[in-house]
């Protein structure tokens, strides 16, 4: 049978998605990733703006500047060396783009960018900066697709669901986005990370291959409202587990933590980004 050509063009458009998510370090020109469309550098062009709201050029940007402000928050690597990473021919070059998009410079990023308040701050700052509380939530149907390898990765998830979405006619109005992380990424290797990518629905499709029906336990959870950078969050996590969590005389839930994007990446500055990432108490 023949494929209807919204499932065809899916495909092409996640072939380039996963191939951009894989290859942040090779050249990503139109004209490579017409390649792997087999399309057009124009037509290409046109069809990838008009499916993910933002040009291959943004993606490109926008993905290879995420994980250079994670490098700047997390390693010790220099600079220089994170400016070629990300594409940029000159430090200078570099400086003006991330400073473009995420406020600062990169040294001062690195020195006080949101990932610096637990560094330096007692556990009472920290408290008073970041609003925690613990609510109940219902158990919650989820449309979703498996991901594999780096949290910071799950992205090429999410642009699977909602491009396999939308070919299927399944996008409905309002949809939360969902993740859902299943191990603690300090003592399970990357490669090996288990995560879904996902979008609450009030009733469940009859959905198959990529997607899959699942669900959000229902519950009581520790709510911390983030804002700011996805690559600082992991400093977040840090202090919600190591020190709230043993303060707040409560026992995490044997069930995987979760967080809810309140607004995209793809139209927002990375610095004004907001989550609510979830912890299951028991």
């Amino acid at each position: 049978m023949e494929q209807p050509v919204s499932e065809t063009y899916a495909k092409r458009l996640m072939r380039v998605s996963a191939y951009i998510h894989d290859h942040l370090d090779q050249d990503l020109s139109l004209d490579v990733l017409a390649d792997i469309a087999c399309l057009s550098p124009y037509h290409w062009h046109r069809i990838y703006h008009g499916y993910f709201g933002e040009t291959v050029a943004a993606t490109v940007r926008r993905l290879r500047l995420q994980r250079a402000a994670a490098d700047l928050a997390h390693t010790e690597k220099s600079i220089p060396e994170i400016a070629t990473r990300a594409g940029y021919d000159s430090q200078a070059s570099f400086t003006r783009a991330f400073s473009a998009a995420f406020g600062l410079p990169p040294a001062k990023y690195r020195e006080v960018g949101s990932h610096s308040v637990f560094k330096d701050s007692t556990p009472q700052d920290i408290q008073a900066m970041y609003d925690v509380a613990i609510t109940h939530v219902p158990a919650t149907d989820l449309i979703a697709v498996d991901h594999r390898g780096s949290y910071m990765g799950i992205g090429k998830s999410f642009d699977l669901l909602f491009t396999t979405l939308a070919s299927r006619n399944l996008i409905k109005p309002n949809l939360r986005m969902i993740g859902v992380y299943f191990d603690d990424p300090t003592s399970v290797p990357e490669s090996e990370l288990k995560s879904q990518a996902g979008v609450a629905v009030t009733d469940m499709d009859a959905v198959d291959t990529p997607l899959l029906t699942t669900h959000i336990q229902g519950g009581d959870y520790a709510v911390l409202k983030y804002k700011g950078p996805y690559g600082d969050m992991r400093v977040a996590y840090d202090w919600l587990f190591g020190q709230w969590l043993p303060a707040s005389g409560r026992e995490a839930a044997d069930a995987p933590v979760f967080e809810d994007y309140l607004n995209s990446p793809r139209d927002t500055p990375p610095t004004e980004l907001r989550t609510d990432i979830y912890l299951p108490l028991k």
